[in-house]
């Protein structure tokens, strides 16, 4: 899996042009076909909820033969639902929603609006501290990024990734994008995936700043 940007004409002359690199290995991806066609569900109750089809686009690496599925940042792996619909969950709860009223709000099945807040939970007890440290060394003045005070782990969550999020907007010079943005990038869209957590990959997290520019989130793209 590998995040990149919205803009899928842009992702494609980037990728036939061996702009983006295995995570495995480093070795330059190609075309290799497109992933199968999901249904994407975005918008609030009263706001519009809407129904999608896409199909990821897929790449192989020419060094050690890996496939990814190249997943726009504006979703989570393994989600039906945006991750702006999510985003707004987790922010419900840390402001001390109940997941039953969330899901009315959002008009999403309770037993869904309890799964994502569990995974968001997860990422919060286990990653905030390395997510933490890629902020501080993306921004190119760590205490002006420091995150605000929260009173709860989602809390804390989306404060640290919005701190990684104005990281990277110091960093480039541009305005920062959403913590939900953020957080898909450096995590390769795992964010609110347990087995991401559960390995050694967000060991990883502070040594690559190198994902803003394979998603699309640094400048020059």
């Amino acid at each position: 899996m590998l995040t990149v940007c919205v803009n899928q004409l842009v992702v494609e002359a980037r990728l036939l042009a061996g702009g983006y690199r295995c995570p495995v290995c480093g070795g330059v991806l190609r075309p290799w076909g497109w992933a199968r066609f999901r249904v994407v569900w975005d918008g609030f109750a009263g706001r519009g909820v809407s129904r999608a089809r896409f199909a990821p686009r897929r790449a192989r690496c020419s060094a050690c033969g890996a496939t990814h599925v190249l997943l726009p940042v504006l979703f989570f792996s393994r989600r039906a639902d945006s991750a702006r619909v999510i985003a707004r969950a987790v922010e419900w709860r840390a402001a001390g929603l109940g997941w039953r009223r969330i899901a009315s709000r959002l008009a999403r099945p309770p037993t869904t609006v309890r799964r994502w807040l569990k995974a968001a939970g997860t990422a919060a007890e286990a990653g905030a501290g390395v997510l933490l440290a890629a902020a501080f060394e993306v921004a190119p003045d760590p205490a002006a990024v420091s995150p605000r005070p929260a009173g709860s782990p989602l809390g804390g969550l989306v404060a640290v990734l919005s701190a990684l999020a104005a990281a990277v907007g110091a960093r480039w010079r541009r305005p920062a994008g959403s913590w939900q943005s953020a957080g898909a990038a450096a995590c390769r869209s795992r964010l609110l995936q347990a087995s991401w957590w559960a390995g050694e990959a967000q060991h990883e997290l502070a040594l690559m700043p190198a994902w803003w520019s394979e998603t699309g989130l640094a400048p020059g793209l």
